[in-house]
């Protein structure tokens, strides 16, 4: 499925740096509707929250887990967790469609092994975003991370080694795959801004971001 851009994308789209891979509108409607199902099915077992950060705030986006382990956040920082802090069970599976999004997703990548042990889910509200940061608590970085953007479009964006180096705006659309490996793996990144009434999927006011990983 190939997504139509406009003149405005066409003249403007930012060049990407080594290692990170926009492969835009990878995904066909149907299969980003079966991933949404997919998510609603985890939310149901582990739900989504605002989790406390390091500082005693929360943060801008709900989420939640899947696979072998979880990403969390509270006051004793930020780490990946084998169970369910708020209830002591085991996160859910990652459920088969994920796996077969990954793979194909992968395969047509740099790093077709890729096998992730853990998915982060992120919601992010029409007034959500997440600032520029590393992802820095997985075991190994040689893994890239996939993500795979579900809802309405944003503005993702991608600097460098430092926080304070020149970052490019990257507009998302849902059905469309970002990577980050190799040169680009630690680079600092976050999301600027939610388009709100931007989904072809029904019934979604937000941004569902499926953030695979290599953790443990």
């Amino acid at each position: 499925m190939t997504r139509q851009s406009t003149l405005f994308e066409d003249l403007w789209a930012p060049e990407l740096p080594p290692g990170f891979v926009l492969q835009a509108q990878a995904l066909s409607l149907d299969r980003q509707k079966a991933l949404l199902a997919a998510v609603r099915d985890i939310e149901a077992i582990a739900p989504l929250s605002r989790l406390r950060t390091k500082g005693g705030g929360l943060t801008s986006a709900a989420m939640t887990n899947c696979g072998d382990a979880g990403w969390w956040s509270d006051a004793k920082g930020y780490r990946y967790e084998t169970t369910n802090p708020a209830t002591g069970a085991p996160w859910p599976a990652m459920p088969p469609v994920f796996w077969d999004t990954v793979r194909e997703v992968a395969g047509h990548s740099p790093w077709p092994d890729f096998e992730p042990d853990a998915c982060l889910i992120n919601f992010y509200t029409p007034a959500a975003k997440m600032g520029l940061h590393q992802d820095r608590d997985e075991k190994d970085f040689k893994h890239p991370i996939i993500t795979v953007c579900l809802g309405d479009d944003a503005d993702f964006q991608v600097g460098g080694a430092l926080r304070t180096d020149k970052y490019v705006n990257v507009r998302v659309h849902s059905g469309d795959v970002l990577l980050m490996g190799g040169e680009s793996r630690m680079r600092f990144h976050g999301v600027r801004k939610i388009f709100g009434g931007t989904s072809p999927i029904a019934n979604v006011n937000g941004r569902y971001s499926l953030t695979f990983r290599k953790a443990l």
